[in-house]
């Protein structure tokens, strides 16, 4: 028997489904809670970064035979009122795990599915299929600036590809004691166990993007060409130029197929450190960083955690940090220009002096530091960025 392209394609995406969904569906209808609990249960602490999103599901219990049977009758039922073309680019995105650019998947917005006791949007539904098996409304999903449905309220048709949208990282309260992390952000920095600050060049006036150099990019007066620059770190010794961002959206990776961004892959580092080279390796996908209406958005594009330290991810009035770890495809708003603002001190004329004193954001990759760790100091992680807005 001869098989079309189209229910081949059908076959290759089912393949390609994320483990372990199934028994979401089992636990939601017998435990009070369900999902939420499942979440909750999953959330998990490592080493004084704090878990803000739920880890892997739990693939040792297997799902019965019959919502298996049923989930997948409702997928092809799904894909099979897609076109040739719809497919095509959908399994590019699903086979690439987000790392190709592909279009928009747009299909009707009130075309929900009912999968055992409960309605799905179909954003909601391929995200479970694709990516989220534990996955239950709309709300725990923040659609990424590149999507046609971006900011878009009640749309006719509404982008239903899973790499379209990521996963919004909930912050927990109240955060445990063990986790809190001294607030440095405004200490001055010839402070001796203060973490390195991105105006140190070790002796050598690196020229950033446009050939301006770190100190005119960070202290030109009035200017608003650029809304924030990146440094990389590797340990303690920064590696390349300041990067300076124009654009409301940036992508900083290591490999990354189609890439357009900050590629950390090109800098030439001396560090023979195997364990930096090993991190460096894991980088992948790396982050895209965007500027949106209410603050600056982290999405970990990667396959493994990164971990983030920001003053506005914490109560204004706390003299504390939290390091926040956050799981492969989940966002986190890691920086909010007014809460960021409500912490300068008006009456202090030499903080207003230092205009990016407390605009400052640390993202470590793959490995997190803090009380629990060997690594007490961000400037002990092998790879990691200090993202410095301008708030001018």
């Amino acid at each position: 028997m001869f098989r079309t392209k189209r229910s081949v394609l059908v076959r290759r995406l089912w393949r390609n489904r994320a483990p372990g969904g199934e028994e979401e569906e089992e636990a939601a209808a017998g435990e009070p809670g369900g999902g939420a609990a499942a979440a909750e249960a999953r959330a998990h602490v490592c080493g004084g970064g704090r878990g803000c999103c739920p880890g892997k599901a739990n693939r040792g219990s297997r799902a019965s035979a019959g919502a298996e049977a049923e989930l997948k009758a409702l997928t092809h039922a799904v894909l099979k009122r897609l076109k040739e073309r719809q497919l095509e680019g959908l399994l590019h995105a699903v086979e690439s795990r987000g790392g190709a650019r592909t279009p928009c998947l747009l299909l009707p917005a009130k075309a929900d599915s009912r999968l055992g006791q409960h309605w799905y949007p179909l954003p909601v539904l391929l995200c479970k299929v694709f990516r989220w098996p534990d996955l239950r409304h709309c709300s725990e999903v923040k659609r990424l600036c590149c999507c046609e449905s971006y900011g878009k309220a009640h749309p006719e048709l509404v982008c239903c590809n899973p790499h379209h949208l990521s996963r919004l990282c909930e912050l927990e309260s109240p955060p445990p004691p063990y986790s809190r992390y001294p607030m440095d952000f405004l200490k001055p920095t010839d402070c001796p166990d203060s973490v390195p600050s991105s105006t140190e060049t070790g002796g050598t006036n690196c020229l950033a993007p446009g050939g301006l150099s770190d100190s005119q990019v960070l202290q030109e007066p009035g200017d608003r060409s650029h809304w924030c620059v990146v440094a990389y770190w590797e340990e303690k010794t920064r590696v390349g130029r300041l990067y300076s961002v124009q654009e409301p959206s940036l992508d900083i990776f290591y490999d990354l197929p189609q890439g357009n961004g900050f590629c950390l892959g090109q800098l030439n580092s001396d560090n023979k450190s195997q364990l930096v080279q090993k991190v460096r390796s894991k980088i992948g996908y790396g982050i895209q960083l965007t500027k949106e209406v209410d603050g600056v958005w982290v999405y970990n594009r990667s396959s493994y955690p990164i971990f983030i330290k920001s003053a506005t991810l914490d109560n204004p009035d706390s003299r504390t940090l939290l390091v926040h770890k956050v799981f492969p495809g989940f966002s986190i708003k890691a920086f909010d220009y007014e809460k960021a603002y409500s912490l300068q001190r008006p009456n202090d004329h030499e903080f207003m002096q230092q205009p990016w004193t407390g605009f400052t954001v640390q993202i470590s990759f793959v490995k997190g530091w803090g009380q629990c760790y060997t690594r007490q100091f961000i400037s002990s992680c092998p790879c990691w960025l200090e993202v410095i807005f301008n708030n001018r």
